[in-house]
């Protein structure tokens, strides 16, 4: 059985690829943070397309937005000489925080061994007082 492809997937794929290439160069020639194009969604008439994009240092992800955004003129019209389409979509810059979020959960799980650990030990050391031994003195501790 076919897969089914819409052309809107082929052309967002297509325009990612391409893109990537242009805002690296972009942000190279402008002197813009380090950015790279993680994601691009098309509407289904092309005529508007949000870019997703991560930065690298997530510290000057507003500054790197900005200067997308003041560029999205610029790049739509090199990627229009890129691409063979009767109609390139106009370009909105979205910042893609999934990569922080992913970062952020990941400390929180590398943390929390240690926290788990210290409050157990803070657990039991109020829990040990006035508390008797209730074992026979025949029998063994296990």
């Amino acid at each position: 059985m076919p897969k089914t492809f819409h052309r809107t997937d082929r052309v967002s794929a297509q325009i990612r690829r391409e893109l990537g290439t242009l805002v690296h160069n972009a942000v190279r020639v402008h002197g813009l943070p380090s950015v790279s194009v993680s994601d691009v969604e098309i509407t289904r008439d092309m005529a508007h397309a949000k870019i997703f994009v991560t930065a690298l240092m997530p510290e000057r992800s507003v500054e790197a937005m900005k200067g997308l955004k003041e560029l999205a003129w610029e790049l739509r019209m090199e990627l229009a000489r890129a691409m063979k389409l009767r109609h390139v979509p106009e370009l909105h810059f979205h910042y893609d925080d999934s990569v922080d979020r992913g970062e952020r959960i990941d400390n929180i799980l590398r943390d929390l061994p240690d926290t788990l650990a210290a409050e157990k030990s803070r657990q039991g050391d109020e829990g040990d007082e006035g508390v008797e031994d209730d074992t026979d003195e025949g029998e063994k501790k296990v």
